[in-house]
């Protein structure tokens, strides 16, 4: 093609530019919410099925949604005012995994992990669990003996990852924290859960992604907050019943792989050195030829994350600069760009964050409008 392009054929030149340029523009689609101001799709299988939260009329509480043919249904929660699909499922099979709060408080008084993806407002107090919906059901997923879990990716084998809570109290934890977690995956049976192996001197770990041959990856180091840092002092991707260290970008925390694709390839993002708060992270991609390699920022941003990876290594996520204002991204052959370059004119919000690619290339995400909506979208390469 591009020796063709190099012709000097005036019409073949104009020719392929027009086909480069349509391979690069994308239709937005806005999806509809459950009455609040702030929805986001943070997973999309191929399918074309989208999964994430809505809030609620008010915005004082959020549910987990689901988007099928531009229509939502509300899962519902396992009892208390908030769930979210937080990470990106990728099942085939009609599988959705997610957490929930329960109307049991927490006898511990923990935030635990789940209350950074609720408003604040009701963000803590209740026992959160682990559920997978399936066929308009929710169910509630064990933990290995504590009173929380998390559920985050599923294959259409029925085997989901996440991480729950055992019973031990470990003075690593930052208080309210205060039990131990560990990696897990639930089924294929019902309330079936095995725990995933962390490396030599870690006490607690969790599972973001799995792959349709089983291969999970996720984060390992100490109990700390419950939320990353110190937790995430590990990269790791489990095969076989084996764990690796993938290797981080020169800091021993925040090291977090967040997707992974049938080939084995991972996202996800990185500390950075000096910055232990996670202030400021780096997007990454680990290969098994290559390694873990930084994948950069937009121009003029300090911070990126990467939520989403299809087979031929199409990454997205997102780029912020110092103040917190971010661009959703995608990511191909070394080269980062703007999504928001390749809208309609027509289309005025900012694509503020992309969390899921499918194999056709469709990216799930969140938009911000000037009168401060976010909302979650569905764009698909145009044809």
């Amino acid at each position: 093609m591009r020796a063709i392009c190099a012709s000097s054929l005036l019409l073949m030149a104009v020719g392929c530019g027009l086909f480069a340029a349509s391979q690069q523009q994308y239709t937005i689609t806005d999806l509809p919410s459950l009455g609040g101001t702030n929805s986001r799709a943070n997973s999309i299988n191929n399918r074309s099925w989208l999964a994430g939260y809505s809030n609620l009329p008010g915005n004082q509480s959020r549910h987990a949604a689901l988007w099928r043919d531009g229509a939502l249904t509300d899962l519902g929660t396992l009892g208390g005012p908030n769930s979210n699909v937080t990470w990106s499922v990728k099942s085939d099979s009609g599988i959705i995994a997610g957490i929930s709060q329960t109307a049991t408080p927490d006898p511990l008084g923990e935030a635990w992990s789940s209350a950074a993806f609720y408003p604040g407002a009701t963000g803590t107090g209740y026992i959160n669990l682990g559920f997978v919906w399936e066929n308009g059901t929710m169910r509630a997923l064990p933990t290995l003996g504590g009173n929380n879990g998390f559920a985050t990716g599923a294959n259409s084998r029925g085997q989901i990852v996440g991480w729950a809570e055992n019973s031990v109290h470990d003075p690593t934890c930052v208080p309210p924290q205060q039990l131990q977690f560990r990696p897990v995956v639930y089924g294929p049976n019902a309330n079936q859960i095995s725990e995933l192996p962390l490396p030599s001197g870690d006490t607690s770990g969790a599972a973001t992604g799995i792959n349709e041959q089983g291969q999970a990856v996720g984060i390992s180091g100490i109990c700390d907050q419950a939320v990353g840092r110190y937790t995430a002092k590990h990269a790791v991707i489990w095969n076989k019943g084996k764990v690796t260290d993938i290797g981080n970008l020169g800091a021993l925390f925040w090291n977090t792989p967040t997707n992974i694709n049938q080939r084995g390839d991972v996202v996800g993002f990185a500390g950075a050195p000096n910055d232990p708060d996670g202030n400021f992270l780096q997007a990454f991609i680990w290969t098994p030829e290559r390694g873990i390699q930084p994948l950069g920022f937009l121009p003029g941003d300090v911070h990126s994350e990467a939520y989403g990876i299809n087979e031929k290594r199409q990454v997205v996520g997102l780029s912020c600069d110092a103040d917190g204002n971010c661009r959703a991204f995608s990511w191909e052959n070394g080269v980062m760009k703007d999504l928001n370059d390749f809208k309609p004119a027509s289309y005025t919000a900012r694509l503020e964050q992309a969390r899921d690619i499918n194999e056709a290339g469709e990216i799930a995400g969140r938009s911000l409008d000037a009168a401060g909506v976010r909302r979650a979208f569905l764009a698909v390469p145009a044809r």
